[in-house]
């Protein structure tokens, strides 16, 4: 806020009163600019929080519930929430039209989000030549993995070649697990590795 006669924005509040309206609750507030000392007033609607339908992924299991939003907050894919399920990142945004990346909530029909409270799971397959062991892992969501790692997962000991993410496959670099889908490696025959992912099975099967 300025001030209507000098631009100023030192402003002081020097009265102030609330009122309850069907919109939410109107402050009328006295302002003294600290420039000229001007005296004017403000009414500023303060809305009321609403619910909204939100999704909550946690790995293969989903369930909805409801946050409470301002009507113009601004909400964007990667955005995190606080639910009464602790943490959750935005991964999607549905409107009546369609999906967006970027909208008011006033605009959002259901919120897709993953919970961020629960440890990252992925997929580790290894390459048998013909047969594929394929592991289910889970990790803190900030454990790295880089192409070129060897590490130990059951009776293997293999090398990383490539790392399937949310959005790309990678060839080379690394990746935090919470963004990782799948790990491919190769076993090779060698006893030294530089980590074992063993104690982080939770499930494997032979394809």
């Amino acid at each position: 806020m300025q001030c209507p006669v000098c631009g100023a924005d030192d402003l002081k509040i020097i009265k102030s009163k609330k009122f309850n309206t069907k919109k939410g609750i109107r402050k009328e507030i006295v302002l003294q600019c600290q420039e000229c000392n001007q005296v004017h007033k403000e009414s500023l609607l303060e809305e009321k929080p609403e619910k909204y339908n939100i999704i909550i992924s946690e790995h293969e299991n989903s369930f909805k519930t409801d946050i409470l939003l301002f009507p113009d907050q601004i909400l964007s894919v990667g955005d995190l929430l606080q639910t009464n399920f602790g943490k959750v990142e935005i991964t999607s945004l549905e409107t009546n039209e369609r999906r967006e990346k970027k909208v008011k909530a006033s605009k959002i029909k259901t919120i897709w989000a993953n919970s961020i409270e629960i440890p990252a799971r992925f997929g580790i397959s290894v390459d048998l030549h013909g047969l594929v062991s394929a592991y289910k892992v889970e990790t803190a969501r900030d454990y790295e993995i880089s192409v070129g790692d060897i590490f130990k997962i059951d009776k293997y000991v293999i090398h990383v070649h490539v790392i399937k993410t949310d959005e790309r496959k990678l060839t080379k670099g690394f990746a935090k697990a919470r963004v990782i889908k799948r790990v491919y490696g190769r076993p090779i025959k060698q006893n030294k590795y530089d980590y074992d992912l063993t104690q982080h099975i939770v499930s494997k099967k032979t394809v």
